[in-house]
């Protein structure tokens, strides 16, 4: 089963959601800060982490951005309901959900399987010879959903699960414009609701890793009140 991490200087939250999440048969790490989690994740990469975003030595956002530096793990936020800016900058650094506190387990427990739905590969028994026709390419674009490995101009683009579900989305049908609904849609579970801020967010994530490696990487198209698409070649 997958490893989860959880980070948070409550000692109550960490045993609580330990037990909900162990019974589900997870296996669990827990951190009470920033700093050691991150200490602890290179001997020992969890599948998903869950970061409260208020902590002391170092806080949630802080771990998030050093952990994006090397890692595009799955991340959900523990919030508390007056954190909406903090939630909006989470989303922009490469965050995949929040959960605002106070939460139920049960409601915990679905948010983790449903981030971890969309992290695995599809169809990871499926023979090997048949993995090259699951390889979307798009011009100088190539993704691999076996794999979660994408590459522009044969250089890595590393993503996270939920900015790569999006530009798959889009990158399907390349000229087609996706609303903010359908890419919803693509990239989160049913169980997970979020506004148009959110897919705003990661598209401008996505571009800026792009550009990264090509300045001139201009695929992405806006069309102003009814979505985006991925430019025709």
């Amino acid at each position: 089963m997958p490893t989860i991490a959880l980070v948070d200087d409550d000692r109550n939250i960490l045993t609580s959601v330990s037990i909900a999440l162990e019974a589900e048969g997870y296996r669990i790490m827990t951190y009470t800060d920033g700093a050691s989690a991150l200490d602890g994740f290179k001997t020992s990469p969890p599948d998903l982490a869950i970061l409260d975003i208020k902590m002391p030595r170092m806080d949630g956002m802080e771990t998030l951005r050093r952990l994006r530096q090397k890692s595009d793990v799955p991340v959900i936020f523990l919030t508390s309901k007056d954190e909406e800016i903090d939630e909006l900058f989470g989303l922009k650094m490469g965050a995949d959900d929040f959960i605002r506190k106070p939460f139920s387990q049960r409601l915990l427990v679905e948010r983790v399987k449903a981030v971890l739905r969309r992290a695995s590969p599809k169809d990871a028994t499926a023979p090997k010879e048949i993995d090259s026709a699951k390889v979307l390419e798009r011009g100088l674009l190539r993704m691999d959903p076996e794999r979660h490995t994408c590459t522009w101009k044969n250089e890595p683009v590393t993503l996270t699960v939920t900015e790569f579900l999006i530009l798959q989305a889009l990158a399907t049908r390349p000229g087609v414009v996706k609303s903010r609904n359908a890419l919803m849609d693509a990239a989160y579970d049913d169980q997970v609701y979020v506004d148009d801020r959110t897919i705003d967010s990661h598209i401008k994530r996505l571009r800026k890793k792009f550009k990264q490696t090509d300045d001139s990487f201009d695929m992405i198209e806006t069309l102003y009140g009814v979505g985006y698409r991925f430019k025709e070649m």
